[in-house]
């Protein structure tokens, strides 16, 4: 049997996305949307005070497309409080307008090819901590989808020694360097919680980086070979002072 790599593993993580029942929003009174708008706006604040705080972090962002209105990311250093955040959504005045349409749990992952230097452990580095536990940025658009590696005849990823798919993930990292800058992407591991083995969640300030990015990337032996991808999530920020607009009819 090929050696398996190990995992640094961080905060969990839940991928959360939903449409606006926009019939019954405008059915509803003034009154009843305006309760709504702000039970969503008191739920932003507590996520922002566990953001501040380093408890946790989050994303909000309106998608692109018929798949859902909304995708909420969320992080934070338990399942029980990735539970409680969502159970707290659900029963906010809010969510009666609300219809669930995917979600995807995770955890923020770095797998250990490399041997450590000196006898450290990278896991204690300052710098890998803030890469497990990451304040996720609020740039202007997001892309997630969620993937698998091939296990299919010969190219099977899960039967090759652990140095060859070593150098071949240090080949797809140096196609990701060249967008340092441009792109922020946050690798998420979800074997035996999720339907895929791993969730890519992407950030970038302009949306046509998302496509050169992952077309590169194709053509990288890792991704041609071994890379099977789901579906797509897209969408632009949301911030919260832009709620209130969002949500006018």
């Amino acid at each position: 049997m090929v050696e398996a790599v190990e995992t640094m593993d961080g905060w969990y993580s839940l991928h959360d996305m939903r449409s606006v029942d926009w019939v019954s929003w405008k059915l509803a009174s003034e009154q009843e949307r305006q309760e709504a708008i702000t039970s969503f706006l008191k739920l932003i604040e507590k996520w922002e005070a566990v953001e501040e705080a380093k408890n946790g972090s989050h994303a909000m962002y309106t998608v692109v497309g018929q798949k859902a209105d909304l995708l909420f990311m969320f992080l934070r250093p338990t399942m029980e409080e990735l539970n409680e955040l969502e159970t707290e959504l659900n029963k906010s005045k809010m969510a009666e307008f609300l219809i669930p349409e995917h979600s995807y749990v995770s955890i923020i992952e770095l797998a250990k090819y490399r041997e450590s230097k000196d006898g450290v452990d990278p896991e204690t580095l300052p710098e890998i901590q803030a890469r497990l536990k990451p304040t996720l940025p609020k740039w202007e658009h997001i892309c997630f989808y969620p993937m698998n590696r091939r296990r299919i005849g010969d190219e099977n990823w899960y039967t090759l020694e652990k140095d060859v798919r070593g150098k071949l993930l240090y080949e797809h990292s140096k196609t990701g360097r060249k967008y340092a800058g441009k792109v922020k992407q946050f690798i998420t591991g979800s074997i035996g919680i999720d339907d895929w083995e791993w969730g890519v969640t992407l950030f970038a300030h302009d949306a046509l980086e998302f496509k050169k990015i992952v077309y590169e990337m194709r053509f990288d032996e890792v991704s041609s070979r071994y890379g099977e991808f789901g579906y797509f999530f897209v969408g632009n920020i949301l911030k919260k002072q832009a709620v209130p607009a969002f949500l006018h009819v």
